[in-house]
């Protein structure tokens, strides 16, 4: 199967989210299962890797904006072959990947590129995979150009939806809703935010349009890629462990601890958190119930993220009033996340909505046992333990309401007591297996089915 896999950020060429996290790593694994998976993405003023080469030059005009496209080739890891565009005008020397003004047309732009290339190189895929609205224009372009170009005719297309709340910014164009009508197949994150977007509380405004599509409505969870998220190898560890000697993750919490500025004690609750600090992700909740469990229960909390002003002010009310309890971090910083998720012991995700999540899969993959909302990814991914802890993987709760988070907050703190039943919780999290594997099969039979829809 031959796959073009359009993207604005790829880890590690350019990373504001997940979306990276997946395009750098999906590729890699189809083209481990021996597919011809290729990406395009565009340079974002970062310079072309060492390796890569210039193939083509294209002169395009989209949204009124007339310029020149340079076509860069080379390799990412894993083998995958990648295509960077460089514009100098639109994606140059600011490095800016999201928030200009000219956002939309910087990204039809770079969708007409996407097209154009396919061509440029001679290399015709059997499927172009779209991710999110930046990219959503290329399955109208692509049954446009087929009109008048036999080229175009056979290659099929499926969008992938990685959070439906952004659309593009121009709210006279939903660039997502047209790459919804048109593309062949729709796939999302979970199959629970699958689900999730037809209704009226989680559709965003799109749920008529996602109804008509639900024949074609795939969700697929989203995997991790198990070479660069690896506790038995990650530098930022202060210990390296696995799930066979788990015990061995000890030190790490002490170093986080000690990182955070709270007092070092092994035995004490850590509760971790790497978030954009919004209301989507659960900070409404926090805000009704954490200042009351700080002064009821013995824990600590570390948080490292950034957001809404509003609750950057309310983290750091409670780091103020609680600075043997809580150490907050306003920023983005990759290693100290890796501490967390290697450190603590608890790792909150109290999501309003959550199309997939990565945290709780990293987590889980790290030994830090998951606090989250049963919606999207983590309905999908966590399993509720029970009482005895002799079953499941975490903690869940579902109402949304920080009562119900209240409440799994006192059920985690109360079950970290019984260490015996700690550690097996443990065992069951580290044992998942969220590598990209299962996922990238599932992407096979997507792929399979939106090209058999050409023939």
């Amino acid at each position: 199967m031959r796959v073009f896999f359009a993207s604005a950020e790829v880890s590690p060429l350019s990373k504001v989210g997940g979306l990276a996290d997946v395009a750098g790593s999906l590729p890699k694994a189809l083209v481990q299962k021996g597919h011809d998976v290729r990406i395009v993405t565009p340079s974002h003023g970062r310079g072309v890797p060492e390796g890569f080469k210039q193939v083509q030059t294209l002169e395009l005009s989209a949204a009124g904006y007339k310029g020149k496209a340079v076509i860069w080739e080379g390799l990412l890891s894993g083998g995958v072959i990648t295509y960077i565009v460089e514009e100098d005008g639109l994606f140059g020397s600011d490095k800016v990947i999201y928030g200009r003004e000219d956002d939309l047309g910087r990204y039809l732009f770079f969708s007409k590129a996407a097209l154009e290339t396919c061509k440029a190189i001679g290399w015709q895929p059997d499927v172009i995979h779209c991710n999110d609205w930046h990219t959503a224009a290329i399955p109208f372009g692509l049954r446009n150009r087929a009109w008048s170009d036999p080229y175009y005719r056979s290659t099929a297309s499926v969008i992938t939806i990685h959070n439906l709340r952004y659309r593009g910014p121009d709210e006279m164009s939903d660039q997502l809703m047209q790459g919804i009508f048109y593309a062949d197949l729709v796939s999302t994150v979970s199959k629970t935010y699958a689900r999730e977007i037809l209704t009226e509380e989680y559709g965003e405004g799109l749920k008529d349009l996602l109804r008509l599509r639900e024949p074609d409505l795939y969700g697929i969870i989203n995997g991790l890629d198990y070479d660069e998220f690896n506790p038995a190898t990650d530098r930022a560890l202060a210990a390296n462990y696995s799930v066979s000697d788990a015990y061995k993750r000890a030190p790490n919490k002490l170093a986080l601890q000690s990182k955070a500025d709270l007092p070092q004690d092994p035995d004490i609750p850590l509760i971790g958190m790497v978030s954009r600090l919004t209301e989507q992700k659960g900070l409404d909740l926090m805000e009704q119930v954490l200042e009351s469990k700080l002064q009821s229960s013995r824990f600590q909390l570390v948080v490292l993220g950034t957001g809404d002003e509003r609750y950057h002010e309310f983290v750091l009310r409670l780091a103020a009033s609680y600075p043997e309890q809580v150490a907050i971090s306003l920023a983005f910083n990759a290693e100290l996340a890796q501490l967390i998720y290697g450190g603590s012991d608890i790792f909150l995700m109290p999501s309003r909505y959550e199309p997939c999540g990565l945290g709780q899969l990293i987590s889980m993959r790290y030994g830090a046992v998951p606090l989250v909302r049963a919606t999207g990814g983590l309905a999908d991914t966590v399993i509720d333990s029970s009482d005895d802890l002799n079953t499941g993987t975490g903690f869940v709760f579902t109402e949304y309401t920080g009562e119900a988070l209240g409440w799994t907050i006192d059920r985690a703190l109360s079950a970290y007591s019984n260490k015996d039943g700690w550690r097996e919780l443990i065992t069951r999290g580290m044992s998942m297996d969220f590598s990209w594997s299962a996922s990238a099969a599932e992407y096979e039979a997507l792929y399979q089915t939106a090209k058999d829809k050409k023939t």
